[in-house]
């Protein structure tokens, strides 16, 4: 799924304005994480991360891939190729992170 052009801009920022989705996101702009790795650093429930990883998932945010038994997740090549940086262009609006 493309997430420029198929959500609007607001559903794009419903889908990041959770706290988690965000830090996910955040994290996953250093490079691709497992979920143990991203829960080290996040401290929440591994369904509930899992859960967010679902959400980013099927709005075109974040990809995942299997490594083994374990999924490798990622932003998607259409989120990392809009990515300068510490900066997200989404189109209709710029995230940067400090």
């Amino acid at each position: 799924m493309d997430i420029i052009n198929e959500n609007s801009c607001a559903d794009i920022l419903k889908i990041l304005a959770d706290e988690t989705r965000l830090a996910v996101v955040r994290l996953l702009m250093t490079g691709p994480k497992h979920v143990g790795e991203m829960n080290e650093v996040l401290k929440i429930e591994q369904t509930l991360l899992s859960h967010h990883l679902r959400t980013l998932r099927e709005s075109g945010i974040v990809e995942a891939e299997r490594d083994g038994k374990a999924m490798l997740y990622k932003l998607s090549p259409l989120v990392e190729s809009r990515r300068r940086g510490t900066t997200l262009e989404l189109g209709c609006c710029r995230l940067v992170f400090d």
